[in-house]
């Protein structure tokens, strides 16, 4: 094998930092089954891993399903104003 030929051995993920870089490309199912497979493998095994995961998809589901959700009043003028204050903190001159 060559450095320019990608590496045909079966590839672990080790530590969480490595597979948490590849999250991305796993949501999206753009990995090969080999890779799905040892993933999926190291979340069986790391619950810190599971729990971004399944935040994750989560996530992904509710964005996916588009339905607003209603804050409460007082929850959203405080982010409003927290908003209104960073912008004029950052913006105003």
């Amino acid at each position: 094998m060559t450095p320019d030929q990608p590496s045909t051995e079966s590839r672990h993920f080790t530590n969480c930092d490595e597979l948490l870089q590849h999250l991305n490309e796993l949501l999206d199912g753009t990995f090969d089954s080999q890779i799905c497979q040892e993933i999926e493998q190291h979340l069986q095994q790391c619950n810190p891993c599971q729990i971004v995961v399944d935040t994750l998809r989560k996530t992904i589901a509710i964005y996916r399903e588009g339905q607003p959700i209603q804050l409460p009043e007082e929850f959203r003028k405080k982010l409003h104003e927290a908003i209104r204050t960073r912008w004029k903190n950052r913006y105003s001159h």
